[in-house]
């Protein structure tokens, strides 16, 4: 079955006009929902019919610097409230979040253009870093010991690094605001937030909401902005920055390492990903087709941990490709908030020309489409889901990120082979594998270079659960109990023998 696309391009509908009327636009700087110092001001785009929805304050250099002075201003009576009052704060933006899901996920379709399902999906999911680090708030300790000679006492506490600089993309923007922010606060940490252009509206109004919740004025600063090297840059290089955390492409994060350098910041880099899916001859082939829809077509393939490429055994590799092609091929195309849409428009044309380049390259040294392999046309961003098979070694959408609905599937004869290919990329986010042999589990654990694996399932992400990679894929690591540490500095303290 083909992709079926129908959707009304003309415009948003009453009811989305009137919410978008009601949404923050301005930025946040101590406290203060103000203009951008010089007036500027930027659109935001449906990508699903290329319609403004609003524009917003477009955030100058001065305005950041303004936020970085409210952030460091504060960050000593933040750092001074009691972790109890910081985690309260927290538990009461993740049941205000909670109540105002539908809000949320409607914006996020707007701006992003995923179907509401995964954007109720997203709330739930980024609600829950608020909960998690409510509760971690209370448990930053450090320790008190004898040193080994007898002659000393050994005190090591932990203390907020200061004030941080989040930038954040445009694929989750809800998730990795709260990833972020929801530990700097539970640490005591103060910060300013640059969200992606793209998709600045979700972030702002998740500011409202910490607002209400009783966040106090310069904790939480939001600069929007359509130049960020210009915003950035001179807050990475200030003395009064003290950590800097960064999603997105590789390109850039290696970009702001460096820049990071000069002011040693500790930093945080959740980068690319070229995550490999494997399926091994003995897998439970309808739970590996199933693993593989969510690992491939969350978030329309827009997703760093999404599985860019399918390692089957030569023996379940001709039927795992065309049942995931009949099941990709059956899917809706559409607006997002449209009843039944299951795959709604990739974020921009950029994306959308990026995608197809990389089907086209691998078409053209001998791949073949089983379904999609062509953007839809007419109005939006779209591009089909796309089974690619008989794919070259060489082809590029081997060993790039393809961002976009598109699986291109390779085979393998044994274990060794598959580790080979899963290990030949310069990322090491995550990998999936699909076994019955838990020996083998183990093992394919242990030598797939990554930060996560999935074994046996197509999801990873969970805010209990370190989120991370190594190689090329960043540094750092986001939830669970390891998330607060990155937003902690140790201090050691020498105590003379009180005897």
């Amino acid at each position: 079955m083909e992709n079926t696309l129908t959707f009304d391009t003309a415009a948003l509908t009453g009811a989305e006009r009137a919410f978008v009327e009601s949404l923050p636009t301005q930025l946040y700087v101590d406290g203060q929902w103000t203009t951008a110092s010089n007036g500027g001001t930027s659109a935001v785009e449906d990508p699903s019919t290329g319609v403004v929805l609003t524009r917003i304050a477009d955030a100058s250099p001065a305005d950041g610097d303004r936020a970085l002075a409210a952030a460091a201003r504060v960050q000593e009576s933040w750092a001074a409230t009691p972790p109890r009052e910081r985690g309260e704060i927290l538990r009461r933006a993740f049941e205000l979040v909670t109540a105002r899901a539908e809000d949320f996920a409607l914006v996020m379709t707007l701006e992003m253009g995923k179907p509401l399902a995964e954007s109720r999906g997203e709330v739930a999911y980024g609600a829950e870093f608020l909960r998690w680090f409510s509760e971690e708030a209370v448990r930053v300790s450090g320790r008190y010991s004898t040193a080994p000679d007898g002659k000393s006492r050994l005190l090591v506490t932990k203390r907020p690094v200061g004030p941080c600089l989040f930038i954040t993309p445009w694929n989750f923007p809800l998730a990795m605001a709260t990833r972020k922010i929801a530990p700097a606060i539970a640490a005591g940490c103060t910060m300013v937030l640059k969200p992606a252009n793209l998709t600045p509206l979700t972030a702002l109004l998740f500011t409202q909401v910490l607002e209400e919740a009783g966040l106090p004025a310069g904790v939480l600063n939001v600069i929007p902005t359509t130049r960020p090297g210009d915003v950035t840059g001179p807050l990475i290089r200030d003395s009064r920055l003290r950590k800097l955390s960064f999603t997105g492409s590789t390109g850039v994060g290696q970009q702001l390492i460096a820049d990071s350098a000069h002011q040693v910041l500790r930093t945080s880099m959740e980068l690319g990903g070229n995550a490999p899916f494997l399926v091994f001859e003995d897998a439970d082939l309808d739970a590996a087709i199933d693993g593989a829809m969510v690992a491939k077509l969350r978030n329309m393939g827009e997703a760093c941990t999404a599985a860019n490429r399918f390692i089957v055994h030569e023996s379940l590799v001709r039927e795992f490709s065309q049942r995931l092609a009949d099941r990709m091929g059956g899917l809706k195309l559409g607006r997002g908030s449209e009843t039944g849409t299951n795959i709604g428009p990739l974020i921009d044309a950029k994306s959308l020309a990026k995608v197809d380049e990389l089907v086209r390259d691998a078409v053209a040294g001998g791949a073949t489409a089983l379904t999609g392999g062509a953007p839809t046309g007419g109005g939006g961003h779209f591009y089909p889901p796309t089974v690619l098979t008989n794919v070259p070694a060489a082809a590029r959408i081997l060993h790039e990120e393809v961002f976009g609905p598109v699986a291109p599937v390779v085979s393998f004869r044994t274990e060794a082979e598959a580790i080979a290919l899963a290990n030949d990329t310069e990322y090491g986010l995550v990998a999936y594998a699909y076994t019955r042999d838990l020996n083998r589990g183990i093992r394919l654990s242990e030598k797939v270079d990554v930060g996560m694996f999935g074994l046996n399932t197509g999801i990873v992400s969970n805010p209990a659960a370190p989120f991370g990679g190594v190689k090329q894929s960043g540094l750092g690591r986001e939830g669970g109990t390891e998330g607060i540490e990155e937003f902690l500095e140790t201090r050691y303290i020498g105590i003379a023998d009180p005897s």
